[in-house]
Parts: C-alpha cells; sequence; structure tokens
C-alpha cells in the first residue's frame, strides 16, 4: 500500500474515524511537522478543531539519543531513576522555553486547548519505533483525557500492538511486514516546511472561529 501523500492518508484515515464528524467533544491533535498534513485532512474532512502537540525528549547525560522521558508545554514524564535532580530539571526547563517559542511561532499567543474529558485523536504521518508517540500518549493522560485514539497511516505491527496497550484505539491503515522507514510507503514524502504548517494550522482555525 503506497500513499500518494500525507494528505491523501488523512482522508482515508477519515473515513475511519467519520463517526466523530462535528463532535465538539473531539479533537485532532498532531505531531508537527509531518503530521500536520495528515491532521489537516482529518480535520477538514470531520469539521474537527485541529491543534498542536508539541514534545520533545529528555537524553540520557552524555548520551542525547537515549531517552529517559519527555517534556511537553504542560506535563512532563521522567521514566529512568538515578539521575541527578539538578540535570533533569535544568534540562526540563530548557526544553520547555524551546517549546515555548516554537509554539508561539506556530500558535502565536494562543493558550493550548485543555485535553480534559476530551476525545483526542493523536495522528502523525507514522510510526516506526512508536518511542515518540508512545511519550506523547503519557503526556496527554497527565491532563485526563476521556478517550485517546491514535490515528495513523502507517508502522510496523510490533510497534503497533506497542501503542495498543497505551492508547483506548489504534487506527493504521496499513502494518507492511517489511518496515524500513516511513517514507518508503508514500509517493510524495517532501519535508513539511514550518511556513506550510502554520498555515494548515491557521487555516482549520480561522474555519472554526466563522
Amino acid at each position: 500500500m503506497i500513499f500518494k501523500d500525507r494528505f491523501t492518508a488523512g482522508k482515508l484515515l477519515s473515513k475511519e474515524l467519520s463517526h466523530y464528524k462535528n463532535n465538539k467533544n473531539a479533537v485532532i491533535l498532531a505531531i508537527p511537522r509531518g503530521g500536520l498534513q495528515v491532521g489537516y485532512s482529518i480535520a477538514k474532512e470531520l469539521n474537527l478543531k485541529l491543534g498542536i502537540i508539541l514534545t520533545k525528549k529528555i537524553g540520557y547525560p552524555g548520551n542525547p539519543e537515549y531517552a529517559i522521558g519527555a517534556v511537553s508545554l504542560t506535563s512532563k514524564i521522567v521514566e529512568e531513576q538515578g539521575i541527578s535532580k539538578d540535570y533533569i530539571q535544568n534540562e526540563i526547563k530548557n526544553i520547555r522555553n524551546a517549546l515555548k517559542e516554537r509554539y508561539k511561532k506556530y500558535l502565536g499567543k494562543s493558550k493550548p486547548q485543555s485535553l480534559k474529558n476530551k476525545i483526542v485523536i493523536l495522528t502523525d504521518d507514522g510510526i516506526a519505533t512508536g518511542k515518540t508517540m508512545l511519550l506523547t500518549i503519557k503526556l496527554i493522560k497527565e491532563q485526563k483525557p476521556k478517550k485517546i485514539i491514535i490515528a495513523i497511516p502507517v508502522g510496523p505491527t510490533d510497534n503497533a500492538e506497542l501503542l495498543k496497550r497505551e492508547a483506548d484505539e489504534i487506527i493504521c491503515l496499513y502494518t507492511p511486514e517489511n518496515f524500513f522507514a516511513i517514507g518508503e510507503f508514500y509517493e510524495n514524502f517532501e519535508q513539511v516546511s514550518d511556513e506550510e504548517a502554520i498555515s494548515l494550522v491557521k487555516e482549520i482555525q480561522s474555519f472554526h472561529k466563522s
């Protein structure tokens, strides 16, 4: 199964989520930047609000690629024990400052939407290891949503199964046996610029304000 592009993948996902159309208690949360094209299509097809979820992992001291936790604008999780509290607090502060700057770039002065008691549909253009998505789910849970649904076009079977344990529901359109990279399942997988991502969010927001 090959998707034409992320927008097409989002439209296909929206068909699987059609029972949430016009549901004022449901919100699409996209992981920038590729996930915003997918999320845009879902939001437009189902007339749902589109938001972004900004997260960044906390790297192990001396080995930044190894995640010991993650930070969002409002929540944090730390999984690794035995790490200096000063190191962790310093990392949280620095990461959150960087996330605030990025959020400001995307959404200006608008406040992050509360997810309490919301049906959260979390999307991206696919998963590889699923690590980012898992950490993101845990951060969302801190806000006590009513339900978390993962909606992705493609991902390896084993890692999609891992996500099932953390989310209430997962919709994955294609789980190939042989998986090397997300991009191999798209005809067009060009990098999404910040400018395009920002315009997609603003278009959906202006539609809901009108």
